[in-house]
């Protein structure tokens, strides 16, 4: 009965929509507008501002529009997320270009004019864990019904990808076929790249008393439907040795009750900015094991959860295979073996062969590059 009623909604929703887009799509579509909408945070993506600061140093005179709205959970964000749709709709109608780096409402449901060119960039630059469509009807993934009746990952005309070993889980988790891919990787890579020594600096000089400390970055990928035990890692990092940096992911927030002496959050920094900064990384499932590879960082892998995660998610690789003995199920020993100095680089080295896209630090000019010939040539 439930889900009936939710049918019903979404459809009179959707109907409401596309009667209001028919109106908009009247509307004259400037040449040079390129519309950026994200539902990863309530701030401009990294990725986005190094695109459009790309595209300005082009001088080639565009007109962006930002729309950038997490959907959050008390009924307050979500009337603001609507506002930011219904927004959307208008600069969808009048634009030449739209970036997108997640799934946004408005562009899968509804019909554009022929002259919109989507570009789907997603937010991480590979697909370790299963995600849209390969992950519809899991504990962790969208229901079926939802999924088919928001029209999930539809309306694309290009998706960034990274290595070509990740094409298929591409594929697979928008439901498209590999002539939609472009294995460019994300402007993030180019960024890691060249501030790495930049941020290290500026992150010292602002922390002087973390100097003298061996530097631990722990981010773990979102956990839906599932238990977080980030707390047992505060409680056995040796804090004479090691200085422990925990970024919360965007959808999840970590805080513990340590003093800050010894466990610091760093919420001014981006997670980019910290990984040049730390000696080790520990995540999980996440991509920002890909990031780290980009700047050849010691990533240990603290996987509690697997057969669980596994179960609830799901994932394109084995961890264990791509990883061999850096992967941990208790935090103790994966802690000893950092303090041992336990790490094969060769593992690291074939990671990063296999796992990171090629010419890397090219990944703005092939994306902006793309957005030029969009809004030059159409599709």
């Amino acid at each position: 009965m439930m889900d009936h009623i939710k049918r019903i909604c979404i459809g009179i929703f959707k109907t409401v929509l596309k009667a209001i887009y028919c109106i908009l799509k009247v509307f004259t579509s400037p040449k040079n507008k390129v519309l950026f909408c994200s539902r990863q945070s309530n701030d401009l993506p990294l990725d986005f501002k190094l695109i459009q600061e790309e595209l300005d140093g082009r001088d080639t005179d565009m007109q962006y529009v930002c729309i950038c709205r997490n959907i959050g959970s008390g009924i307050g964000d979500y009337i603001k997320f609507l506002m930011a749709m219904l927004r959307s709709m208008y600069h969808l109608a009048t634009a030449r270009v739209c970036v997108l780096d997640s799934y946004w409402p408005p562009v899968s449901l509804l019909k554009h004019k022929d002259s919109l060119i989507v570009i789907q960039i997603w937010h991480a630059i590979g697909k370790i864990k299963k995600s849209g469509h390969a992950s519809v009807g899991a504990v962790s993934g969208r229901s079926t019904s939802s999924a088919k009746l928001l029209n999930m990952h539809e309306n694309y005309d290009h998706i960034i990808a990274g290595a070509k070993v990740w094409n298929d889980y591409y594929c697979e988790s928008f439901g498209v076929q590999e002539d939609l891919l472009l294995n460019y990787g994300l402007p993030r890579i180019d960024y890691l790249i060249n501030t790495a020594e930049e941020n290290r600096e500026r992150f010292f000089r602002e922390n002087r008393q973390l100097k003298e400390k061996k530097i631990i970055l722990y981010a773990p990928t979102f956990r839906r439907n599932m238990e977080a035990k980030w707390d047992q890692i505060i409680d056995k990092v040796d804090y004479s040795k090691y200085a422990l940096i925990i970024k919360n992911h965007p959808s999840q927030r970590i805080y513990g009750d340590k003093p800050t002496g010894d466990v610091h959050y760093f919420d001014d920094w981006k997670t980019m900015d910290l990984i040049s900064v730390c000696d080790y990384i520990i995540t999980d499932y996440s991509a920002i094991a890909l990031e780290a590879a980009v700047l050849n960082k010691k990533t240990y892998y603290w996987a509690y959860d697997y057969d669980e995660y596994l179960a609830n998610n799901g994932l394109n690789i084995n961890l264990h295979e791509a990883a061999p003995g850096h992967v941990y199920a208790d935090v103790k020993e994966l802690l000893s073996a950092i303090d041992e100095g336990r790490y094969d680089q060769d593992v690291l080295d074939e990671y990063r062969k296999k796992y990171l896209p090629e010419d890397l630090g090219m990944s703005t000019t092939k994306i902006c590059d793309l957005i030029m010939k969009s809004i030059r040539e159409g599709k």
